[in-house]
């Protein structure tokens, strides 16, 4: 009778000094993997020079930080100038990893814990945090989205409102809205104006029949990738990559999924608009109805290829025309 002969240990891969921080409004939750300590600093400016010292003590060679819309970048920003390798993950991510290893419970403690130990198993690659004014346009984009938000709710409201006293309030906060909306529109494409490599870019996105002002203004901020991805990397960065679903012999449909979300929504509109107005995807469209396509599958085509245009003309330095020089 054989004896199953048991495997000797494999050494380790030299382990990195990594620090998780979980990120709230008025706080930062941190963890040293390596030391198996946690601290707990202010979100403010004096805050992450504590951290700082904290990450200076221990070496720190990795730290994640977790994205949570603008709580996360002053700390970012701080610790990228400082020279720390600074990696901002979706918290979807983490908490499917910390998920995986049977970590279910949910404490700004155990998330730092999990983002740490995500860290050392992923190696995420580090993030640049964006300029002052990337940040600053990035916040008018987001105001509007949520006044647009805001828009159709009201929209909603006063189609089933049978009050005129309440349906004449309704009209003038809608009123109020538009005003707000148009203003935000004019601050953005004045600080898109303030600089030269963001104007070539708005000029060149602005140029493809479908993308308007607040669409290429999306793109700028949201997608920086542009141009310095490839195709099926700027797919994927925008979620409009199609995910194979396939196991043995079945082969499932394939969807879109993951990716930044404001840069999908965005993408969805400009193609919407680009199969009435772009002759090309206007043929490119109708050839995939035509050919028994659903109109899902059909518009998430178009704005693929709508994605992969604009990266190609960014990337070439070129407006877009009809006819291909």
């Amino acid at each position: 009778m054989s004896r199953i002969q048991e495997k000797k240990p494999t050494k380790k891969a030299e382990e990195l000094a990594v620090m998780g921080v979980d990120v709230s409004k008025d706080q930062l939750d941190a963890y040293v993997l390596q030391s198996n300590e946690w601290h707990n600093v202010p979100n403010n400016r004096k805050g992450v020079e504590l951290l700082l010292r904290i990450c200076r003590k221990h070496q720190i060679e990795l730290l994640v930080l977790e994205a949570t819309g603008r709580y996360h970048w002053l700390a970012h920003q701080q610790l990228h100038a400082a020279g720390i390798n600074t990696a901002v993950t979706n918290p979807a991510r983490s908490r499917n990893f910390a998920r995986s290893i049977g970590r279910l419970a949910k404490t700004d403690k155990i998330d730092a814990q999990m983002l740490a130990r995500f860290g050392d198993a992923t190696r995420p690659p580090t993030s640049v945090p964006p300029s002052p004014l990337n940040a600053q346009v990035t916040e008018m984009i987001v105001a509007r989205r949520q006044i647009v938000d805001e828009l159709t709710i009201l929209k909603q409201q006063k189609s089933q409102t049978k009050l005129d006293h309440v349906r004449a309030q309704i009209e003038e906060r809608v009123r109020l809205c538009r005003r707000h909306c148009k203003d935000l529109e004019e601050q953005t494409l004045a600080l898109i104006a303030t600089d030269a490599q963001m104007v070539e870019k708005y000029d060149i996105l602005t140029s493809i029949p479908g993308i308007g002002p607040t669409i290429a203004a999306t793109l700028i901020c949201e997608l920086d990738e542009l141009g310095q991805a490839n195709s099926r990397q700027i797919a994927a960065l925008a979620g409009v990559a199609p995910i194979n679903r396939d196991s043995g012999q079945f082969r499932g449909q394939r969807r879109i999924g993951g990716g930044r979300k404001q840069v999908r929504d965005v993408v969805y509109m400009a193609a919407v608009v680009a199969i009435r107005w772009n002759k090309e995807m206007m043929r490119f469209y109708e050839r995939l109805k035509n050919a028994g396509k659903p109109f899902k599958v059909a518009i998430t085509a178009v704005m693929r290829k709508l994605l992969i245009l604009a990266n190609t003309l960014i990337r070439e330095n070129r407006p877009w025309c009809e006819v291909r020089p």
